[in-house]
């Protein structure tokens, strides 16, 4: 990289040419919005191809009408888009300002102190003064804290929503320094990488006037607006600033993605443009021979050319072809593209206003981010989800562990949570509310006053997020995230409460009477090392509960982390062990460290009196007795809980949060974490502090975590580590080692399996123990790795991997991540809508399998194959197997009654052609669904998406009912989508709640964000967000559904509409020598499309419903219109052009034979034709038309009234406006002759006939499902009710080859489900250990647990088709119902 050198010197400031911090997301100034909004907008073919039309009528050869009037049209459309654009930009301006003229304390090198400045005269390299609550208004290094640990805690919700504390540390060259950090002092050079929109990576060095260079780390950067808490104070150098900071690199702003429906569209302008292109050629080979014929006779209407010669037949044509261009210019909808925004915003203000998707408990409402894809919701076949958060709660809860091979049950904590399930959500709510009450009343002073900036702070935060975002930010951030009280009262196991009381005793023992720990039993030991283990192997901060997020300080000893050799050598000599505040210690090192900080009160216990004044300002006296009392002061585990003493655990992730109160209820308590120190209260030993040497993180690739402390009773160099089962166990010993330890691994693997089978989540806990040979070894390479210039990341992960090997295991827990409300009904639904789900998680295989089973993903009836391979060969060779399974199985049995039902109705459940041209005919075959389940894990899932194997591994995915993907990596969740969406050519959605799945939800066509429990990164990337996953069901089946059908009818009658219109004039050239003139005034001309018919499409477009939210819900397979473009397919565009073009004649024809041989003038005749187009076409919208309110009735009123109006003002007032026509009185004449009165009622309903007749007998012949659902709209509630429910209970037996919708009086016979449902014998299964396993009886008898009872069995029986799935649809494609039909079978049934 790059690196930029930031100084602060005297003089000339020298950061000069780095950005600003003034902010600007506005995209015009008043000089740039003219011509920036129009280049924006004629990249919109269609807006440059209408102006080029009405410049092209500013030539007088080929004009046809007034220029100022053709001119109107297109500036109405740009001028209204320019007008939303100008709001939109102002609104960004207004939030800017706020932003920018927020207020924050920068150092004056002129006055010598910290003086006020607004955010947008901060500069890089000013140094700046933050306080507690304080937003930070740039990238600001941290220099010095009053924290006596030179440590900040910032909360980061206004980035990426996580309400957890986060701690930063003080640069490790300013750790020493005098209690105030003096800027005119400060004379080092900075050097870092250029700006980028990386959050977790900061790399630079700060070089020192002597020439020393220390690294800066992640660590050290305060990131723009994240707020400052449990930090009175704390200085920093603005590193980056304005645009250059990390927050506002990854402000990307709102997406634009093209929908389905929009590129099918621009399909049909395209057919658009071509139709009137060969009209106006008809019409100009028409007018050339029309002049042809005359020959050396100049008719006598013929006009000269401009320079007083006859014109050729040719010219002609060609100066007529560009004036029928401009007169047909109504073809192509100039108003289409606006109506369609408009009717979006629309649709999604109303999706917003549905209450059904606010989510009480979190206050947050569903958010539409991507306004343009509202339709595509309704047209989704594949849905590929995350499991933990989104189908979870991923509020993680302890259930179990086992220590040293003993596995303890915990009953009673079971039964406790059983209770929670039961207990009403109201009751649960109020205590969340109780509980938050008193610390919010007892806000100190220092806290008090910026609580008014943070109120106006979060708000102005939204280019990070909505303003609804931060809004809940900052309501969440009000209480500590993970900690319900279902998730932190845990009811200890009585027996394994007793071994750790023994176990403390007899340690309390031996280190009274100085014996050495290694005498202490071994089982023994491993318990206590358990609970040590989970107590500090984690990155919890600790805070009190009585000053909200104020941080509890105790500090033993004051020692910092390793950092060089000598500093190991010198420590390493046995100092005398500390337990308990009044322990005073002798090493050196800790005075020599105490006179550095002679201004911190927080010494070692020589000052632990002033370390008690101290807390006493910062916390009311009643919480220092639990806080310093060596032994806990009652353990009564409830009562604890009452008291304001107790302490409040900030985890980074849930299932941290869930073990360190696990801990807790064992006595084991987390009561201090400081950078180079862990305090750890247990019981009978008090108040031990661990000297915490190096934590190496948590990452995705070694999935595991491990600290390195010096053990205070033992001196001993002692590595701790939790991690994934999968890849603990392999870094265990060998079992060589012991019989004891050879015992306790495979004990723990059986336990791990059980825990697993339960869908519990499981982590394995192991410690090692270093000499210091080994340790000073490992640490020369580890300083090594963290001073590395290039590949810093890759040689600390090489470190980590070096440390944890040999482990010996202690234990494994087992935390329940409990299924949220509705998942399960919803997975139902949204397959029997013929939507294909997968799962893509990164938990190890048993527990995603059973959370598949308990969220009916996985049905205990049907058969799983499990991909488990070593290598790519075997990956091959299982892929092939599984393919020949599955068609020896399935589709070689024809002979079979339900493989011959497979056959005759697979046809709604196909992979459906996309029926865009760039779709290849190889992917149009349709394929079928069978009742299969596949499972693979992450490592066989690697080799599956490799080049040579991604077209197998599709063809077995997709034959599959559902697709499980356990141990995936966020890279393979994107490619997943991705070979999906790009191999299939089909919609796929994504859904997820985490940072992991942002890959996966930008791939898909539609991205889902659940704003949950791991922050808001996932919300940021999608295109939708949702509090919860069942209001997907919603979302999809009901407003996915009307989106989609709503625009899809209104593109089509768009394209109908204008080419009726045109079409009329067209009819007229045959009369008029094909010379370009129109029977129709051309004000009616222009302003016909953009006035009078434009209102009741609208209306229609957004309030439509062709179906009820109900029905819609409780018939899921109505949603399969969408998924095959029912509404829109290609013929139905030319079907509606022949239609525009019959009913164009009619009204074309009556009108001229009733008016033949008459005197009226040409616009006496057209006006007519014009007030019959205008009726036709809104009676057209009526057929159209669903659902009927009060609106559509005014906007067809309002239409036909302005119309009349227009007419009659512009008729009287407008005698000579272009002469030699003269519309004066046309309209008051017509209004008094019958005869008008006669053609308005016959022609519209002779126009009509045609599509009412076709509309008619499809409804009643053979009516398509929808029209069957709106027939049951129709019928009384409560008999549509019982209908529905009596349909669902009674049709779809598995396996009915043909089963009649709503034939309730007979239900198909139940003697052959049974023996189709186990026509696949599992004994089909290939005997080859590495061929499919096929699990479904197996799965039967373990999984008892998780199968349905029989009443919800029911449910899922209407979707349990082998074939399918499709067994409840309202009509089958060899039983039509008619609606007569249908309508006797319910009152038979009734």
């Amino acid at each position: 990289d790059t690196k930029n050198p930031r100084l602060d010197r005297g003089g000339e400031n020298p950061n000069r040419h780095y950005a600003n911090n003034k902010i600007k997301t506005t995209k015009y100034t008043v000089l740039s919005f003219l011509p920036k909004n129009l280049f924006e907008q004629f990249h919109r073919f269609a807006n440059v191809y209408f102006v080029f039309i009405a410049l092209l009528n500013f030539v007088p050869v080929v004009n046809a009408f007034q220029p100022e009037l053709a001119l109107a049209p297109v500036v109405f459309i740009l001028s209204v888009t320019a007008i939303k654009d100008l709001w939109e930009d102002y609104r960004r301006h207004r939030s800017d300002k706020e932003i920018n003229h927020m207020d924050c304390l920068v150092y004056s090198r002129v006055e010598r102190r910290y003086v006020e400045k607004y955010w947008k005269e901060v500069r890089v390299g000013d140094f700046i003064r933050l306080r507690c609550n304080e937003i930070l208004p740039a990238d600001v290094l941290l220099l010095s804290s009053s924290d006596p640990d030179r440590l900040c805690h910032i909360e980061t919700a206004t980035l990426d929503g996580e309400t957890n504390l986060k701690q930063r540390q003080v640069v490790r060259s300013f750790f020493d320094l005098d209690c105030d950090f003096d800027p005119l002092k400060y004379n080092s050079v900075i050097e870092c990488e250029k700006p980028n929109n990386d959050l977790n990576r900061f790399r630079g060095y700060i070089i020192h006037r002597s020439g020393r260079r220390d690294a800066l780390y992640k660590e050290n950067l305060l990131l723009r607006g994240c707020t400052i808490r449990n930090t009175e104070e704390a200085v920093g150098i603005v590193i980056y600033a304005g645009h250059e900071t990390k927050a506002m690199l990854n402000n990307n702003g709102p997406r634009y993605k093209r929908s389905k429906l929009e590129r099918q569209m621009n399909v049909d302008v395209f057919w658009c443009v071509i139709i009137l292109l060969v009209m106006c050629l008809f019409a100009a080979v028409g007018h050339g021979l029309w002049m042809f014929q005359y020959g050396d006779k100049r008719p006598v209407f013929d006009v000269l050319s401009p320079e007083g010669t006859d014109l050729s037949p040719i010219m002609s044509a060609i100066y007529l072809f560009l004036t029928m261009i401009i007169v047909f210019q109504v073809l192509i909808p100039i108003s289409l593209f606006v109506s369609i925004e408009i009717v979006k915003i629309c649709q999604v203000y109303f999706i917003h206003q549905d209450m059904d998707l606010y989510d009480e408990e979190t206050d947050s409402h569903l958010q539409c981010r991507a306004l343009n894809i509202t339709e595509d919701l309704g047209q989704m076949q594949y849905i590929f989800s995350d499991k933990t958060g989104t189908l979870t709660e991923n509020k993680m809860v302890f259930r179990r562990c086992t220590v040293a091979g003993v596995e303890y049950s915990h009953d009673a904590n079971a039964r406790r949570l059983a209770m929670y399930q039961e207990m009403d959500s109201e009751e649960e709510e109020c205590t969340s509310h109780g509980g938050t009450l008193p610390r919010r009343d007892s806000v100190t002073s220092h806290q008090s006053a910026p609580v008014v900036l943070r109120s106006q702070s979060t708000k102005s935060h939204r280019r990070t997020g909505s303003r609804a975002e931060a809004k809940r930010a900052s309501i969440l951030s009000k209480h500590t995230a993970f900690s319900s009280p279902m998730e932190k009262d845990i009811t200890p196991d009585p027996q394994l409460l007793d071994k750790v009381n023994e176990c403390s005793s007899q340690m309390d023992f031996m280190r009274f009477h100085s014996q050495p720990m290694s005498q202490l039993p071994s089982d023994l030991s491993d318990i206590i090392d358990f609970f040590i283990a989970l107590t500090i192997c984690n990155t919890v901060v600790v805070s009190s509960p009585n000053q909200p997020r104020q941080k509890v300080r105790m500090r033993f000893e004051l020692k910092s982390p390793v950092k060089t050799i000598e500093d190991f050598i010198k420590r390493f000599t046995p100092s005398r062990l500390t337990s308990g505040s009044n322990s005073s210690s002798s090493s050196s090192l800790i005075t020599n460290r105490s006179s550095n900080k002679g201004c911190s009160s927080m010494l070692s216990s020589p000052s632990a009196e002033s370390t008690l004044t101290k807390l006493d300002e910062e916390r009311p006296p009643r919480g220092l007795d639990h806080a310093f009392s060596p032994v806990p002061p009652c353990y009564d585990g409830k009562a604890w809980d009452k008291e304001e003493g107790e302490l409040r655990y900030e985890a980074e992730s849930p299932d941290e949060a869930a073990l360190v109160y696990a801990a807790r209820a064992y006595k084991c308590s987390l009561v201090g974490r400081l950078p180079d120190q862990v305090t750890v209260e247990l019981p009978h030993l008090g108040k031990l502090s661990f000297e915490l040497l190096h934590t190496l993180g948590f990452d995705s690739t070694r999935k595991r975590m491990s600290v390195v402390v010096r053990h205070p009773l033992t001196d001993q160099i002692t590595v701790y580590t939790k991690g994934a089962d999968s890849v603990i166990m392999d870094l265990i010993k060998p079992p060589n080692t012991g019989k004891r330890q050879k015992k306790i691994v495979y004990r723990t693997q059986n336990y791990l399996n059980l825990y697993a089978a339960d869908g519990l989540r499981t982590l394995c806990i192991a410690k090692k123990i270093l000499s210091k040979d080994e340790y000073a070894c490992w640490l020369q390479r580890h300083l090594e790795a963290e001073t590395a210039i290039q590949g810093r990341e890759e040689l600390l992960f090489e470190s980590a991997l070096r440390l944890e090997t040999n482990l010996q295991l202690l234990g494994a827990t087992g935390i329940e991540d409990r299924l949220q409300d509705g998942v399960p009904e919803t997975i139902a639904s949204l397959r029997k809508a013929g939507l294909q789900i997968w799962v893509l998680t990164g938990d190890k295989q048993e527990t995603a399998v059973n959370i598949a089973y308990a969220c009916k993903l996985l049905d205990p009836e049907e058969e799983i194959l499990t991909l488990n391979a070593d290598s790519q060969e075997a990956c091959a060779l299982l892929l092939e197997e599984s393919l020949h399974y599955i068609q020896a199985k399935f589709l070689c049995s024809s002979t079979d009654q339900a493989a011959k039902a497979f056959h005759t109705n697979f046809a709604p459940f196909e992979i459906y052609p996309s029926s865009s041209p760039s779709s290849s005919s190889s992917h149009t075959v349709p394929f079928m669904v069978h009742r299969l389940g596949l499972v693979i894990d992450g490592r066989t899932l690697a080799y599956a998406l490799d080049k040579s194997l991604e077209d197998k591994f599709l063809a077995v995915a997709r034959s599959c009912r559902s697709v499980l993907c356990c141990r995936s990596t966020p890279l393979q969740k994107s490619m997943v989508v991705k070979l999906v969406r790009n191999k299939l050519k089909v919609m796929t959605l994504a859904i997820g709640d985490g940072a992991n799945d942002v890959s996966m939800i930008q791939v898909a066509d539609v991205g889902v964000g659940i704003s949950g429990q791991e922050g808001m990164q996932a919300v940021m990337a999608s295109d939708f967000a949702l509090p919860r996953f069942r209001y997907l069901q919603k979302l999809l089946l009901v407003h996915g559904h009307w989106c989609y059908s709503r625009l899809a009818n209104m593109i089509l009658y768009f394209f109908y509409k204008n080419a009726m219109f045109v079409a009329l004039i067209f009819w007229y050239q045959f009369y008029c020598g094909f010379s370009g003139s129109a029977m129709i005034d051309q004000w009616y001309l222009i302003f016909f499309n953009l006035m009078f018919s434009a209102f009741p499409q609208l209306i229609t477009g957004t309030l439509d419903k062709d179906v009820s939210a109900e029905t819609l819900q409780q018939l899921p397979h109505l949603y399969v219109n969408g998924q095959n473009s029912e509404e829109y397919k290609p013929y139905m565009f030319w079907m509606n052009m022949i239609d525009a073009f019959y009913q164009s004649l009619v009204c074309f024809f009556i009108p001229y034979f009733a008016y033949a041989d008459s005197d009226v003038d040409l616009f006496t005749w057209g006006t007519p034709i014009t007030t019959l187009a205008l009726f036709t076409i809104l009676l057209h919208l009526g057929i159209e038309t669903k659902t009927w309110t009060w609106m559509n009735w005014l906007s067809i009123t309002f239409s036909i009234a302005l119309f009349f109006t227009v007419a009659l003002c512009y008729n009287a007032s407008c005698p000579t406006c272009y002469s030699p026509s003269n519309p004066y009185w046309t309209m008051q004449r017509l209004l008094q002759d019958p005869l008008f009165y006669l053609l308005c009622a016959i022609t519209p309903v002779a126009a009509l006939l045609p599509r009412y007749f076709y509309r008619a007998c499809q409804g009643t012949l053979f009516p398509s499902p929808v029209q069957v659902g709106r027939q049951l709209d129709k019928l009384p509630t409560e008999i549509r009710r019982n209908i529905l429910s009596l349909s669902r209970v009674k049709v779809g037996s598995p396996l009915s080859p043909k089963p009649p919708f709503l034939s309730l009086a007979k239900p198909s016979p139940k003697g052959c489900n049974k023996k189709d449902q186990r026509s696949f014998p599992s004994s089909n299964t290939p005997p080859a250990k590495k061929g499919p396993v096929s699990q479904a009886d197996e799965e039967k008898g373990q999984r008892s647990q998780v199968q349905p009872s029989d009443s919800v069995r029911s449910h899922s029986d209407l979707y349990t088709l082998v074939a399918t799935e499709i067994d409840t649809l309202p009509y089958t494609k060899d039983a039509p119902t008619t609606l007569g039909g249908a309508t006797a079978s319910f009152n038979q049934s009734l």
